[in-house]
């Protein structure tokens, strides 16, 4: 900085006044030296009996301090300049300063200083002079004599202290300052009353000047009141021109003369900041060619008002700053233009994904809808399925069908509701939730959002996610759903929510009311044998950097793979062996083999390892064993139910393998019912009194449960009864009652793909069920020879059934 920079008055805190000693602002009586050093003031003079800090700039100055601080006297001159942009020269000074003593350091750095001054007396300067030093001047002081008794000027002063009153109704900051010279002088001295009564006043430094150097405290006094009262109409001029203005001028003009005068003071004080004027600009910008409700409009003009008078050294600053950018960058009434070309959709979905006839179906019937009807809002479809069928990417394809921007996030394990709905503002960190994100991201209002995992979708002590969620996924709501962060309404309601779950049963009821439930039941070998040569292995081969000519699988190597190694509904383990075929492969063309790698059903196990599945395992043609259908979240699949009885000399059942509490009483029902009918069977009635009756499940590791193994057990119990073994590839389904009857299952789709995928040939259903098998597709059915029962007597007809 340079030693002709301002010097600046900083406000008194009281914990300055704390550490002052108490003799050292009482120092009138004190033996002032005649020779001072001299600092120059800008704008305003200072005046005795009064406290002032003092911010000084400039190397030499700093030392001219530092120097008196550390002196025994510890006292400087303190002379007003009568140019402000003149230089720190002799010719430049007036001729009467104050003396001050420097009571504390506050702030001490190279460049600059922080002083607390205590003024005491006028003095006159006889001889300045400069030198490297700085200005030092030989000075004569003008000590006052105490005059309280003089009746003129008390009546002068009673004056003072009236237009000082009045000043302090008009503008309440002048009260702090009398309070705080009351607490160090007197009103009984006219002579510091007028001191203190002119620094109180915003009148000109060269008129302050000359109340200073008038010695004579009579005139003084009359000048200062003059100030006062000029001081006082000013201040009654501003109320009253204030006042008119807020009645005559309109709320728009006096918001545009309020924020151009506020400009041009920030101009003059430097304070206005380059990046908040560019910060403000760029959310106005993003607000053209958007469209906003008026809630929402209301508060950005708010937020950016707001933003205009906050520093951005302030920590509200960045809160308002986050909320407006959060505000202004999503896509308010910002569409893309759908498509409903239903061939173009078509060819999308075909070319994405084999197979899933009935679900690709379901979809363009979807898009048909909206082409008739001129929209689709207020559609949300949720795919339930198995792991690794498609259901992420039957999303990806009905957005690019649409011609609509996609974005995707999942809801598995989301415990907090913040995460649906935003946190408030208050908190530190806040941000808007999932959806609001989502947006932002897709930047469009009308995307298509998928909805990962619903089903998984959890709940804690900080709320209920998927209650948040019944807002967001009601059509009769969406179109102002309301955000905790942003606490203006956005609207939802053309969006396309797709969801995916793997089971309903885990979804609460009023969310899954609100979405259409569009079921994937899971591939068969021929559909994922074409899968693998459609897409897994020119996927696997591009990954691995590997070409064509390189590695090929043959189609009877596939079918091996997977028949033996991978069973599951999806195609997600298919696509493990693939890519573990294709690593092994990568191995070897790293290690300089030429010729080409074909895989072939006689060398798949080189790769892969022994089989994990056998045919063997299934089909166990002995008594006791008898192979039931099942259904999972993760698709179809078979279970094998053994029987089994010990001679004992008392009856008693149990049953083992991780059985949840429907399928534990299939088995009782099982045990009662086969009890109460020995003789219908032509079996021994006392069997069940000489024998304790084990059922078992294999695999215990893995959880079971549903109501659809009750005729398998109990076919399991009268063959092991009898010793009698059922038919082979023989596969059934469905629950049994105490009369016999045979109840309806669930998953009929998905139980006639796990059976053909384990190679069953012969099914029994329940009667129930026939119209969910006859509505099954051709290719599912074909080869399968499939039975329908009402009682267990049909089921035991075909189970025993002579070949």
């Amino acid at each position: 900085m340079s030693h002709h920079e301002e010097d600046e008055e900083y406000e008194i805190k009281p914990e300055h006044l704390d550490d002052i000693d108490s003799e050292s602002l009482v120092l009138a009586r004190e033996l002032l030296p005649d020779r001072l050093p001299i600092i120059p003031l800008r704008p305003r003079p200072a005046f005795p009996a009064i406290l002032i800090p003092l911010h000084i700039a400039g190397a030499d100055k700093v030392a001219v301090i530092r120097q008196v601080a550390d002196s025994s006297t510890k006292t400087l001159g303190l002379v007003l300049v009568e140019n402000v942009d003149g230089k720190d020269e002799p010719s430049n000074l007036h001729d009467v300063g104050v003396a001050g003593k420097i009571v504390k350091v506050l702030n001490s750095e190279d460049e600059s200083i922080q002083v607390l001054v205590n003024c005491l007396e006028r003095f006159t300067i006889e001889e300045l002079h400069q030198s490297e030093l700085g200005l030092h001047a030989t000075v004569t002081y003008q000590q006052e004599k105490p005059l309280s008794d003089h009746q003129e000027l008390k009546a002068y002063s009673m004056a003072i202290i009236s237009t000082l009153k009045e000043l302090v109704k008009i503008n309440p900051l002048y009260s702090e300052e009398i309070k705080m010279f009351l607490g160090r002088s007197s009103m009984d001295d006219p002579g510091r009353l007028a001191d203190f009564a002119a620094n109180l006043t915003s009148a000109d430094g060269q008129e302050l000047q000359e109340v200073l150097a008038t010695f004579d405290v009579r005139e003084r006094i009359e000048r200062v009141l003059v100030l006062l009262k000029k001081e006082l109409e000013v201040s009654r001029l501003q109320s009253k021109i204030s006042k008119q203005i807020e009645k005559n001028i309109s709320e728009q003009q006096r918001q545009f003369f309020l924020k151009e005068q506020l400009k041009t003071i920030k101009k003059e004080l430097g304070l206005e900041k380059e990046g908040k004027t560019s910060e403000i600009e760029k959310f106005q910008e993003r607000l053209e060619g958007l469209t906003l409700n008026d809630e929402a409009q209301k508060a950005i003009d708010e937020e950016l008002e707001k933003l205009q008078l906050i520093e951005p050294t302030s920590p509200e600053y960045n809160v308002s700053r986050n909320y407006l950018d959060w505000l202004t960058i999503l896509p308010w009434g910002k569409n893309t233009k759908d498509s409903y070309d239903i061939a173009k959709a078509k060819r999308a979905l075909d070319r994405d994904h084999f197979g899933l006839d009935d679900v690709k179906n379901r979809i363009l019937e979807f898009i048909a809808v909206g082409k008739m009807k001129g929209d689709i809002s207020g559609s949300i479809l949720c795919l339930v399925g198995p792991p690794g069928v498609g259901k992420t990417s039957i999303g990806k394809s009905v957005a690019a069908a649409l011609n609509r921007n996609f974005y995707r996030f999942s809801l598995g394990g989301m415990r907090d509701e913040a995460e649906i709905k935003g946190h408030r503002r208050t908190y530190i960190g806040a941000m808007p939730g999932k959806f609001i994100q989502a947006m932002k991201q897709a930047d469009s209002a009308n995307p298509v959002l998928m909805l990962d995992e619903i089903d998984k979708i959890g709940a804690s002590y900080q709320g209920d996610p998927a209650s948040a969620l019944l807002e967001v996924l009601d059509p009769e709501q969406n179109n102002s759903f309301r955000d905790h962060y942003l606490d203006v309404p956005f609207d939802l309601s053309n969006v396309l929510f797709i969801a995916t779950a793997n089971q309903l049963d885990t979804i609460p009821a009023p969310l899954l009311d609100r979405m259409e439930v569009i079921r994937l039941s899971g591939y068969i070998m021929d559909e994922k044998v074409e899968i693998a040569k459609r897409y897994l292995i020119p996927k696997a081969l591009e990954n691995h950097g590997l070409s064509k000519k390189q590695v090929t699988i043959r189609k009877d190597a596939m079918e091996k793979i997977i028949d033996n190694y991978a069973r599951e509904a999806g195609v997600r383990g298919l696509e493990n062996r693939i890519k573990k075929i294709m690593r092994k492969a990568a191995m070897e063309f790293a290690s300089d083999r030429v010729e080409k790698l074909t895989i072939r059903k006689t060398n798949v196990e080189d790769y892969l390892g022994k089989p994990v599945f056998s045919q063997d395992e299934l089909f166990k043609n002995v008594p006791g064993i008898v192979t039931g259908l099942a259904w999972t979240s993760m698709g179809g699949a078979t279970l094998q139910i053994e029987a089994s009885a010990m001679p004992s000399k008392s009856k008693g059942f149990k049953q083992t393998g991780q059985l949840g509490k429907v399928m534990v009483e299939s088995c009782e029902i099982a045990y009662s019912y086969v009890m109460g009918h020995l003789a219908d069977y032509e079996l021994p009635e006392d069997f069940l009194d000489q024998h304790f009756i084990h059922i078992h499940v294999p695999a215990g590791a893995t959880p079971k449960d549903g109501p659809s193994a009750g005729i398998t057990m109990t076919t399991a119990l009268l063959s092991m009864i009898s010793k009698k073994p059922v038919r082979p590839k023989l596969g059934m389904t469905g629950e049994l009652t105490l009369t016999g009857q045979v109840l309806p299952i669930g998953g009929v789709k998905e139980k006639t793909i796990a059976a053909r995928r384990s190679g069953l040939k012969i099914l029994i259903f329940p009667e129930s069920n026939r119209k969910d098998f006859e509505d099954l597709p051709d290719y599912l059915r074909e080869g399968i020879e499939v039975h329908f029962a009402k009682t267990y007597r049909d089921v035991y007809n075909v189970a025993f059934k002579k070949q």
